[in-house]
């Protein structure tokens, strides 16, 4: 890899540990191309991505970042997740390492906060962005559903008892 390259690359991952809403480093030795397409497929899916990149560039893209105590975590073979919604990467990784052993999360940062393992399963089982927005939709919509059942409710029975005054004149 040349310098330009490595530029790239460190502006790149710069970008991405500064605008993620959360970002998960896990350990992924022994994981094979195929494993680690499905995770790629599985971060796409949730909105996220997946970055791989050699942890002296990594560390040199922290730099000056809040969030620069994520370079204790980056060590030996080690995979970035990282998605604009806080909980995606975490639900991700989290899935993920109940299907394949070798996949290993060692804890993550969100803005400048350090988050360990039990911080990651945590935050991984909380409601997805999309979650609470469709929470809070329905929970916006009800009071104007009874407002307007409210309203056209004695309307609805006034209409009903003419109706039935009107066929037992006409009986």
């Amino acid at each position: 890899m040349d310098r330009s390259q490595k530029e790239r690359v460190v502006a790149e991952l710069h970008h991405i540990f500064a605008n993620s809403g959360i970002v998960v480093v896990a350990s992924y030795v022994g994981m094979t191309v195929a494993e680690m397409q499905t995770l790629r497929g599985k971060m796409r899916e949730a909105g996220g991505g997946v970055r791989v990149s050699k942890n002296r560039l990594a560390k040199i893209a922290l730099e000056g970042l809040p969030c620069a105590a994520l370079g204790d975590l980056l060590n030996g073979m080690s995979v970035v997740l990282f998605s604009e919604d806080p909980v995606g990467a975490a639900k991700v990784a989290e899935d993920f390492t109940k299907e394949n052993n070798k996949f290993e999360i060692r804890g993550g940062v969100m803005g400048e906060n350090l988050l360990n393992r039990q911080d990651i399963t945590t935050i991984a089982k909380m409601p997805s962005r999309d979650e609470l927005l469709a929470v809070l939709a329905s929970c916006l919509g009800a009071p104007a559903a009874n407002i307007a059942a409210a309203l056209t409710g004695p309307a609805a029975n006034i209409a009903a008892s003419i109706e039935t005054i009107a066929s037992n004149i006409d009986t």
